[in-house]
Order: C-alpha cells, then structure tokens, then sequence
C-alpha cells in the first residue's frame, strides 16, 4: 500500500536474485531485453520514505540484503513502462486495476503468490502491525515468489 514494506522487499530481494544467478546479463543477450524491477505504492502515504526498518532487519537476518529505495506511488504510466504488474494482496490488485478502467492493462497484473512454488498463501499478508514473526514470514514468503518470478521471466524472455 504505502511502498516501504512488502513491495520494496520484493523488489531487492528479485533484484538480489537477478545478481546472485547472473541472470540479467545472460537474459540481456539472449533476448535483448533487460530485468528490471521496480516498486510502488497504491496510497500516498509514504512517498519518499525508506523501506520500513522492521522489514529491512528481517531481509538483512534471513537473507543478508539490505533493503534500498524510496516509497513512490503508483501511476497509470507504469502500465506502459513495465510488462508484468504484482500486488501483494487483492486489496492492492484491485487498485491497481482501478487506475485502468477501460481494462486495457488488466492482463499485465497478477498477484505476487501467483509465482510461489513452496508456499500455498494467495496473498502477501502485511506484517506492517504485528511482530517481527511476520516480518520473517513475508521475507520467506517474496523469496518464494520472486524465485517462481525470476524463473517465469526467464522462460517468457526465451519465448520472445
């Protein structure tokens, strides 16, 4: 919603995957395209703000990464600079199709669970009221999912 939590651990933790597997100068040259991940907000609360520190000390003790970036919010224009569109939750999936009421987007939007492979949740709960518990649960939680991303980009890229 606000950009500092969810989102942005999705975004560094694919980023962090992109590096650690070499896949984006290999996706680069074997399809011409380039990797690039970005997140945003569907609320205003936050812009500008950096992630939440709770969730960045969970990514840096489960995964070792620190969570960089600045909360932004959504705009109609990312429907054109981005292929793929994920929100956490249906909450979130709803009003980031609200910004396109002619529909013509709507196929570039999934939901973030939609890649997992290990766990069975639908959504991405938001940690953002309770303790650190959930804050490790999300982290496990997006490593599972942008694994699942980073594979169906690889393939949809070679299919280009």
């Amino acid at each position: 919603m606000g950009n500092i939590c969810r989102s942005p651990a999705a975004e560094n933790i694919m980023n962090y995957l992109i590096e650690q597997n070499g896949l984006s100068e290999s996706f680069t040259q074997m399809s011409g395209d380039r990797i690039i991940c970005d997140s945003a907000g569907t609320s205003s609360y936050h812009i500008g703000s950096p992630p939440d520190r709770r969730m960045s000390a969970a990514a840096l003790q489960k995964l070792g990464i620190k969570l960089r970036g600045r909360a932004r919010q959504f705009q109609k224009s990312d429907f054109q600079d981005f292929d793929l569109i994920l929100a956490m939750d249906r909450e979130n999936y709803e009003d980031i199709v609200s910004v396109d009421p002619t529909g013509q987007y709507h196929h570039k939007v999934r939901l973030m669970c939609d890649f997992c492979s290990r766990h069975t949740l639908k959504e991405v709960p938001d940690p953002y009221y309770g303790g650190s518990e959930g804050f490790n649960q999300v982290i496990e939680l997006l490593l599972d999912a942008c694994e699942g991303l980073l594979q169906y980009v690889f393939n949809e890229g070679g299919r280009r």
